[in-house]
């Protein structure tokens, strides 16, 4: 005989529903109060520490990396490596060293990568080849090492003491067909007295511009280690210092290629000719009709939003942060500061060079509730599903 029973199998789907709709919006809801943001990190060279500034405020969120923590000296560079931490380009005008730092926390790691007679590094980059190329500032090399152990590998490429050549290296940058960028400053390395104490100290060197040689953004062939000219020197900017010194490489989320002039200046250029698309001056110091009193570090973007430091050194290498919109190339102070100053000149930038921007991963309470989300879900719906089977079977009996 057969007995019908009530099943409740139209009940269980809705409720699964309902259980879903309502957890999923809490897990949002949970992840949107305490999501992401976005800071701008600030290599000092002269306090040998990193700091955070707020990239929408400015307000100034203290040190992320301690002066001196890990041996840190002149950090000039802020990469995020492909394990998400944070390496730094440390040296002085004798020693070199790739530091690595905890990218959440800002913890030292480990002395990342020191061999190849690196000297006084400047800029880095990962490649996609699995290395590491860093620019040796003061032994015009760029060397290149395991991006996975940190283990020296070989010297990439050298100066020659001659236009189009590797003379004076600054910041380096990957193009998205795999050429490797460099700017040059134009300088060459000599042994000399960086200290200014009247003594040659062993293996201490100095930039020599006596040659005359230009500053120029190179491109490297990385399977022939062939290198050209993308970018040849340029016009010194208004109220400048009258010379060009290429430092910092960045990519616009639009494509183009932006440069710092330590000099004062930005500019965009074509990523594949190298032609030159705009100039923005970066002088925030000088009154009219004078000259500026501020140099400009490096520079990165958040969305189409572009940040640079600058230094004025009369008034003891305090430097500023200065804001642009890449697209239309106008600047944008905060409230109460004038031109691009976004955050004005004080005391916790010292001769600031490196920057970069760190997003903060969600908090705990988001990952928990997407964890107990996930755990209930199952849980709830191996018993429903269960239940449904058991149910479906007595409807057959």
């Amino acid at each position: 005989m057969k007995i019908k029973t009530f099943t409740f199998k139209p009940f269980m789907k809705l409720l699964n529903l309902s259980a879903l709709i309502t957890l999923s919006t809490a897990a949002i809801l949970d992840l949107g109060a305490s999501g992401a943001d976005a800071a701008l990190l600030i290599g000092n060279t002269k306090t040998n520490n990193v700091v955070r500034y707020d990239d929408k405020t400015g307000k100034f969120l203290g040190d992320f990396i301690a002066p001196g923590s890990g041996g840190l000296s002149n950090p000039d560079d802020l990469v995020f490596g492909p394990d998400g931490n944070l390496y730094i380009s440390s040296g002085s005008s004798s020693t070199g060293q790739i530091l690595r730092y905890n990218g959440k926390t800002g913890a030292f790691i480990d002395i990342f990568a020191s061999g190849g007679n690196l000297t006084r590094p400047y800029g880095m980059v990962f490649g996609p080849d699995g290395y590491l190329y860093v620019s040796s500032f003061l032994t015009d090399t760029i060397l290149r090492y395991n991006a996975r152990t940190g283990a020296f590998v070989d010297v990439f490429a050298s100066g020659n003491g001659l236009p189009g050549g590797l003379n004076g290296p600054n910041d380096l940058l990957f193009t998205p067909d795999g050429k490797l960028l460099v700017s040059t400053q134009g300088s060459v390395a000599i042994a000399g007295d960086a200290n200014t104490d009247g003594i040659i100290s062993p293996g201490e060197f100095v930039p020599d511009f006596s040659q005359g040689l230009p500053s120029q953004i190179l491109s490297y062939d990385i399977k022939t280690k062939q290198s050209t000219v993308l970018v040849d020197s340029a016009t010194p900017l208004p109220n400048s210092f009258n010379f060009v010194s290429f430092l910092g490489l960045a990519l616009s989320p639009k494509g183009d290629l932006f440069a710092t002039d330590f000099a004062n200046g930005l500019r965009a250029y074509d990523i594949n000719s190298g032609a030159l698309k705009a100039t923005i001056p970066t002088d925030y110091t000088s009154i009219p009709g004078g000259f500026s009193n501020n140099f400009i570090g490096n520079l990165t973007f958040i969305g189409n939003t572009l940040f640079t430091v600058g230094f004025d050194f009369t008034k003891n290498d305090y430097g500023a942060i200065l804001r642009y919109d890449s697209v239309t190339g106008n600047a944008q102070p905060s409230a109460g500061n004038q031109g691009a100053v976004f955050v004005s000149t004080n005391s916790n930038l010292q001769r600031p060079i490196g920057i970069t921007s760190i997003t903060s991963v969600p908090e705990p309470t988001a990952t928990i509730s997407f964890f107990a989300f996930g755990t209930f879900c199952a849980i709830f719906l191996r018993k429903s599903n269960r239940k449904e089977r058991c149910l479906h079977a007595e409807d057959t009996v």
